[in-house]
């Protein structure tokens, strides 16, 4: 199995995000040639920076670079993260990580393998472990449908508003026709308003969701649930 290797911009993320903590920043840098986790945390602990806390700031910054979003008129409609787990996930611990997609999700849920694939789906909500050269990947993805559709159908709505206003205006009807315009007018910016002021937060809440769900499985076993911070708050798995 061949180590990962971090460069010079990445080495001096996870030495300080190791030593600020784990609430500090990490920026997108590039992967290049440069040294191992076990070289780092034999760098780091000549400084004093314990082993863990390198480990855990490297395993962070990966987690972070597989982040992805996909955007709906520049709002972001869906979250992603993928992570390298560089080993092969138990048996068991694909069972314990699915009792957390369902606690954390409050959502049940279905699983399916397929061969050496293996998924939980609830909705538009997805996570699935694919095997790779030197064991396991892990993919968490979601797509706010609820939010899009809504958006889509205001913009339809405000499209029916001009071709009803532009009919009447030709026909010399437009002033009967204002109250119906109107109306029309406020549904469209309402569904689309709906739509969209919820998706920042939305996708904020599902980023860290994922976040947490993947530094746990990719960090050594743990027992106990997640902490309940990380729960929806809007009664949506998607």
């Amino acid at each position: 199995m061949a180590d990962r290797r971090y460069n010079d911009k990445e080495m001096a993320t996870i030495f300080r995000a190791a030593t600020e903590g784990p609430q500090s920043p990490l920026r997108d840098v590039r992967t290049e040639e440069g040294l191992t986790l076990a070289d780092l945390q034999a760098i780091g602990r000549e400084v004093g920076i314990s082993p863990d806390a390198v480990a855990q700031a490297a395993q962070a910054l990966d987690i972070r670079q597989g982040a992805a979003s996909r955007t709906f008129l520049g709002l972001p409609i869906g979250v992603a993260r993928t992570v390298n787990l560089n080993r092969r996930l138990t048996d068991q611990e694909w069972e314990h990580l699915v009792v957390q997609l369902r606690e954390v999700f409050n959502a049940r849920g279905t699983t399916r393998s397929d061969g050496s694939l293996r998924q939980w789906t609830n909705g538009n909500l997805q996570v699935l472990l694919e095997p790779t050269e030197t064991g396991h990947r892990l993919r968490f993805r979601t797509l706010h449908g609820a939010a899009r559709a809504s958006i889509g159908a205001g913009f339809a709505a405000l499209a029916m508003t001009a071709t009803v206003a532009m009919a009447t205006a030709i026909r010399g009807h437009l002033s009967d026709a204002i109250p119906g315009i109107a109306l029309l007018l406020t549904m469209g910016v309402g569904m689309i308003a709906n739509g969209a002021l919820r998706l920042p937060r939305w996708a904020r809440l599902r980023g860290r969701q994922m976040d947490a769900l993947a530094a746990q499985i990719a960090g050594p076993p743990k027992s106990g649930p997640l902490a309940s911070s990380t729960h929806p708050q809007d009664g949506s798995a998607a």
